[in-house]
């Protein structure tokens, strides 16, 4: 499009399709992280549950009388232990959460651009008229 001045503006399908691109990639590297962010949880919340089981186990033996009093460190490294898998557990499901707050953000970014209310970031990428309803 010219003006009477001479400067060229970009045709709005390009733009469209730029910023679709860029908050596509955007939108596949929040989806990325929240899988790396759940996988942890996953592998910390099975080795919690094996601590807390050991830990249960060796306690209930020593209330029994069939293990020494000396395993009590044991039992403090296995309840420290605990606590830590805890304390990450509670920081991932935050930074879980908030890729689910980016990722909801990015999703009203597409729709106040422009985009269809059922246009995805893949499809807020194609030009206009290009297969979106």
């Amino acid at each position: 499009m010219a003006s009477i001045f001479g400067f060229r503006s970009r045709d709005p399908a390009r733009d469209r399709q730029t910023d679709g691109s860029r908050l596509d990639r955007l939108a596949k590297l929040f989806e990325q992280i929240a899988a790396e962010i759940e996988a942890e949880r996953a592998g910390l919340e099975n080795r919690y549950r094996t601590k807390a089981t050991n830990a249960a186990f060796l306690v209930e033996a020593m209330e029994n009388g069939s293990t020494s009093d000396r395993r009590s460190s044991e039992v403090n490294a296995l309840t420290e232990s605990i606590l830590n898998c805890e304390r990450r557990i509670a920081a991932l499901s935050r930074q879980n959460g908030m890729m689910k707050e980016l990722r909801h953000s990015l999703d009203v970014l597409f729709h106040e651009d422009g985009a269809s209310d059922s246009a995805t970031p893949a499809e807020f990428a194609k030009p206009a008229g290009a297969g979106r309803a």
